[in-house]
């Protein structure tokens, strides 16, 4: 089959422009690569499926990239995947060496980029073809064992995330009960718009779209120019001209970096924060000079971004093969599938080998335009962070509204969601649910009461049908249980030491 006929000509164009307003959604606070996905998917409805993926993998990749940008300048993250960067990035940038800093991370990001996507390649389809074997008894625990993780590595508390998870599951069981068409949990005057349950577009455009715009209104929609960090020309100063040579001594640095990324990226629900920031612990520890990290280190910069990077192709590997989304990010991919009729799972690959190939090379041309695009134009992206968010949030959140009233052929019930769950993720963010948790939960829930339903049918309702199948029944249980004692022991850990290191990074 000829290249063109899987990845078009429009295709290539859609993953520039998406890797553009990607870069520009990571590189203004408050505006995320996941954000930048749901408030572009509506725009896919009328694309092939092949090009719409394009345009949302080149806002991933741009997105995830952009957020080194006003880490670097003004110390805070564009995308939570940048908070290590902050770290050398910022103080790099206090000495008068910001471009050196911001090329540094783009050079550790294609790095990243490319082994997460060598990862994705050969690790998906193997993944993909075990998978296929399974019954619903390994899929129901799968998915189980995708929200222990979620809850074992969530922000806070494992019990905030417990039950931030369950709530989400909760919400997706609204609308008709599978084996009776009954429905449940409708009030009599929604029971012609809940008849299938909220729409996911909505709830993706209010969680990540309104809700943070609400967030920032609250705090100002001011921007804050008073730490802003300029460019200095490396004329003026030799030092601040970037060269490979400060990669010199980094090859396992960012080579290990990059695969952490990659391996918490597969970790359903992990997201870019801690991958970034157990790339940065671990470079410490192995560093010889770690006294260095956090005032200014080529090292630091280099494993926050190799990691952060590398999450993008590790996050597709659940999707893809399992049908289960890594993070909020890919979880609003799986929303683009499910618009399409395209059921992402074990089969996946196998019956879709264009479309997959489409998808690899769509990450390939997103990596490799992300970093010819940023490394040559470095300095005029960063005048993004000048821009005044009272003029950038109206017009996003009018592409919100629209993007949801056409979702289902102009339902106002559609915007009415949106604007509902925008809200319920500000109050979410309030009081301490976490909003990517309650999504995956959302998300998971339906499949995780269909294969519930499926083993009771199969098995007579027999319980034990869950513990005695097969030896990778038992593999599974083991791995949710030691999912749930990590939790535990992390959140006693963490509610020791976290406090303490948070106001010491706060300080520097």
């Amino acid at each position: 089959m000829e290249l063109f006929e899987i990845f078009t000509p429009m295709a290539f164009v859609l993953v520039i422009f998406g890797v553009f307003v990607g870069i520009i959604f990571g590189s203004i606070p408050g505006l995320t690569a996941t954000m930048a996905l749901a408030v572009f998917l509506p725009l896919t409805f009328g694309m092939d499926l092949g090009e719409g993926l394009a345009l949302l993998i080149g806002l991933y990749v741009g997105g995830i990239s952009g957020g080194m940008i006003p880490a670097a300048l003004l110390k805070i993250p564009g995308t939570p995947s940048s908070v290590a960067t902050t770290f050398d990035a910022y103080p790099m940038a206090q000495k008068g060496y910001a471009e050196k800093a911001l090329k540094i991370g783009i050079v550790a990001s294609i790095i990243g980029g490319f082994i997460s996507l060598v990862v994705l390649y050969f690790f998906a389809p193997v993944l993909g073809t075990v998978a296929i074997n399974f019954t619903p008894v390994e899929k129901f625990l799968i998915i189980l064992f995708a929200l222990t993780i979620i809850a074992s590595i969530s922000e806070k508390s494992m019990l905030s995330g417990i039950f931030s998870g369950m709530l989400g599951v909760f919400v997706s069981l609204i609308g008709v009960f599978p084996t009776n068409n009954e429905l449940r949990m409708v009030p009599s005057f929604l029971e012609d718009y809940l008849w299938d349950g909220f729409s996911l577009l909505p709830v993706l455009i209010g969680l990540f779209g309104i809700s943070e715009i609400l967030r920032n209104s609250e705090q100002g929609l001011k921007t804050d120019t008073s730490k802003k960090i300029t460019l200095k020309k490396a004329k003026s100063d030799p030092e601040a001209k970037f060269t490979l040579k400060e990669f010199k001594g980094q090859t396992v640095n960012t080579i290990r970096s990059s695969i952490i990324g990659t391996i918490l990226g597969i970790l359903p629900g992990v997201g870019g924060s801690a991958a970034s920031l157990m790339s940065y612990s671990q470079t410490k520890n192995f560093s010889k000079q770690p006294q260095k990290l956090g005032k200014g280190s080529n090292e630091g910069i280099i494993a926050s971004e190799a990691s952060n990077n590398g999450l993008t192709g590790g996050a597709l590997v659940p999707l893809l093969s399992l049908g289960i989304p890594g993070d909020s990010t890919t979880a609003v991919l799986l929303g683009a599938f499910v618009l399409q009729g395209i059921q992402v799972g074990p089969l996946f690959i196998g019956d879709n080998p264009d479309l997959w190939d489409g998808m690899i090379i769509a990450l390939l041309i997103a990596n490799i335009v992300m970093f010819l695009m940023m490394f040559t134009s470095i300095r005029y992206f960063a005048k993004i962070i000048e821009i005044p968010k009272h003029v950038l949030f109206p017009i996003i959140l009018v592409m919100c509204v629209v993007g949801s009233f056409a979702i289902n052929n102009g339902v106002m019930f559609d915007v009415w969601t949106a604007l509902i769950f925008g809200v319920l993720g500000f109050v979410f963010m309030k009081i301490g649910i976490q909003i990517t948790t309650f999504l995956i939960g959302f998300i998971l829930g339906r499949d995780l009461e269909s294969n519930f339903l499926d083993s009771m049918q199969a098995s007579g309702g027999d319980l034990f049908v869950f513990f005695t199948r097969s030896p990778i029944d038992l593999a599974l249980w083991a791995l949710i249980i030691g999912s749930v004692v990590f939790g535990v022991i992390s959140t006693r850990k963490n509610s020791d030491s976290e406090p303490k290191n948070y106001h010491a990074h706060a300080a520097d």
